[in-house]
Protein backbone atom coordinates (compact mmCIF):
# COMPACT_ATOMS: atom_id res chain seq x y z
CA UNK A 1 0.00 0.00 0.00
CA UNK A 2 1.49 3.53 -1.00
CA UNK A 3 1.16 5.75 1.56
CA UNK A 4 0.05 9.31 -0.38
CA UNK A 5 0.56 12.56 0.89
CA UNK A 6 -2.44 14.97 1.85
CA UNK A 7 -0.53 17.96 2.04
CA UNK A 8 3.41 18.57 1.17
CA UNK A 9 5.47 20.75 3.60
CA UNK A 10 8.84 20.31 2.21
CA UNK A 11 10.93 19.14 -0.69
CA UNK A 12 14.56 18.11 -0.30
CA UNK A 13 16.18 18.45 -3.69
CA UNK A 14 20.29 17.34 -4.30
CA UNK A 15 21.90 15.79 -7.53
CA UNK A 16 24.35 13.22 -7.72
CA UNK A 17 27.09 12.54 -10.49
CA UNK A 18 29.17 9.46 -10.01
CA UNK A 19 26.92 7.56 -7.95
CA UNK A 20 28.73 5.40 -4.78
CA UNK A 21 31.86 6.81 -6.37
CA UNK A 22 30.98 10.51 -7.31
CA UNK A 23 29.92 14.00 -5.23
CA UNK A 24 26.26 15.16 -4.48
CA UNK A 25 25.17 18.41 -3.93
CA UNK A 26 22.06 19.99 -1.89
CA UNK A 27 20.08 22.28 -4.46
CA UNK A 28 20.43 24.70 -1.37
CA UNK A 29 24.26 24.01 -1.21
CA UNK A 30 24.60 23.49 2.36
CA UNK A 31 25.55 19.72 1.28
CA UNK A 32 28.20 19.55 -0.82
CA UNK A 33 30.24 16.21 -0.22
CA UNK A 34 32.46 13.34 -2.12
CA UNK A 35 30.29 9.89 -1.71
CA UNK A 36 32.91 7.09 -1.63
CA UNK A 37 32.03 3.10 -1.23
CA UNK A 38 33.45 2.25 2.62
CA UNK A 39 36.95 0.07 2.78
CA UNK A 40 34.60 -3.07 3.88
CA UNK A 41 33.21 -2.44 0.31
CA UNK A 42 36.62 -2.16 -1.45
CA UNK A 43 36.27 1.41 -1.19
CA UNK A 44 38.94 4.07 -0.30
CA UNK A 45 36.58 5.44 2.71
CA UNK A 46 37.33 8.91 2.11
CA UNK A 47 34.03 10.19 2.09
CA UNK A 48 30.50 9.28 3.18
CA UNK A 49 28.21 7.02 1.53
CA UNK A 50 24.89 6.30 1.08
CA UNK A 51 24.00 4.35 4.23
CA UNK A 52 25.31 6.67 6.82
CA UNK A 53 23.44 9.44 4.99
CA UNK A 54 20.43 7.34 5.49
CA UNK A 55 21.43 6.88 8.94
CA UNK A 56 21.65 10.28 9.81
CA UNK A 57 18.68 11.24 8.24
CA UNK A 58 16.81 8.35 9.71
CA UNK A 59 18.05 9.26 13.42
CA UNK A 60 17.56 12.71 13.20
CA UNK A 61 13.60 12.32 11.95
CA UNK A 62 13.20 9.58 14.19
CA UNK A 63 14.27 12.28 17.30
CA UNK A 64 11.85 14.67 15.94
CA UNK A 65 8.91 11.93 15.85
CA UNK A 66 9.89 11.56 19.85
CA UNK A 67 9.84 15.02 20.48
CA UNK A 68 6.40 15.26 19.06
CA UNK A 69 5.33 12.37 20.76
CA UNK A 70 6.68 12.72 23.87
CA UNK A 71 5.31 16.70 24.22
CA UNK A 72 1.69 14.67 23.60
CA UNK A 73 2.77 12.19 26.71
CA UNK A 74 4.59 14.47 28.71
CA UNK A 75 7.54 12.84 28.76
CA UNK A 76 11.11 15.54 27.83
CA UNK A 77 12.81 13.77 25.45
CA UNK A 78 15.24 17.06 25.22
CA UNK A 79 18.30 14.75 26.74
CA UNK A 80 18.13 11.67 24.08
CA UNK A 81 20.09 10.08 21.21
CA UNK A 82 19.17 8.11 18.72
CA UNK A 83 21.96 6.11 17.36
CA UNK A 84 21.21 4.52 14.19
CA UNK A 85 22.92 1.66 12.26
CA UNK A 86 22.06 1.12 8.30
CA UNK A 87 23.23 -2.09 6.81
CA UNK A 88 23.72 -3.01 3.43
CA UNK A 89 23.36 -6.65 2.26
CA UNK A 90 22.20 -8.66 -0.16
CA UNK A 91 18.76 -10.30 -0.53
CA UNK A 92 16.60 -12.78 -2.78
CA UNK A 93 17.57 -13.17 -6.27
CA UNK A 94 21.25 -11.43 -5.94
CA UNK A 95 19.78 -7.75 -5.58
CA UNK A 96 20.79 -5.50 -2.31
CA UNK A 97 18.80 -4.46 0.36
CA UNK A 98 19.21 -2.57 3.52
CA UNK A 99 18.67 -2.90 7.23
CA UNK A 100 17.75 -0.38 10.40
CA UNK A 101 18.83 -0.35 14.05
CA UNK A 102 18.00 2.16 16.34
CA UNK A 103 19.16 2.71 19.12
CA UNK A 104 17.38 5.21 21.42
CA UNK A 105 18.31 6.24 25.19
CA UNK A 106 15.83 8.48 27.02
CA UNK A 107 17.94 9.82 30.01
CA UNK A 108 15.31 11.24 32.08
CA UNK A 109 12.43 8.63 31.53
CA UNK A 110 12.22 4.95 33.12
CA UNK A 111 12.21 2.12 30.12
CA UNK A 112 8.48 1.54 30.31
CA UNK A 113 7.69 5.35 29.19
CA UNK A 114 10.81 5.12 27.16
CA UNK A 115 9.08 2.44 24.70
CA UNK A 116 5.98 4.04 24.71
CA UNK A 117 7.80 6.73 23.40
CA UNK A 118 9.51 5.06 20.74
CA UNK A 119 7.21 2.75 19.55
CA UNK A 120 4.47 6.08 19.05
CA UNK A 121 7.22 8.04 17.58
CA UNK A 122 8.13 4.73 14.88
CA UNK A 123 4.10 5.21 14.36
CA UNK A 124 4.85 9.07 13.41
CA UNK A 125 8.38 9.26 11.64
CA UNK A 126 8.25 10.09 8.41
CA UNK A 127 10.75 7.39 7.96
CA UNK A 128 9.60 4.33 9.58
CA UNK A 129 6.70 5.14 7.68
CA UNK A 130 8.63 4.62 4.20
CA UNK A 131 10.09 1.75 5.41
CA UNK A 132 7.55 -0.11 7.29
CA UNK A 133 7.31 -3.43 5.85
CA UNK A 134 9.85 -2.78 3.11
CA UNK A 135 12.86 -3.08 5.21
CA UNK A 136 14.12 -4.89 8.89
CA UNK A 137 13.46 -1.89 11.64
CA UNK A 138 14.93 -2.73 14.96
CA UNK A 139 13.71 -0.47 17.75
CA UNK A 140 15.98 -0.69 21.14
CA UNK A 141 15.93 1.20 23.98
CA UNK A 142 18.79 1.51 25.69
Amino acid sequence: MTTALKKPLYTAQATVHGGRDGHGRSADGVLDLDIRPPKELGGSGEGTNPEELFALGYGACFQSAMGVVGRRMGVDTSSSTVTARVTLGTIEGGAFGIAVELDVHIPDADDDTATKVVEAAHEVCPYSNATRGNIDVSLKVV
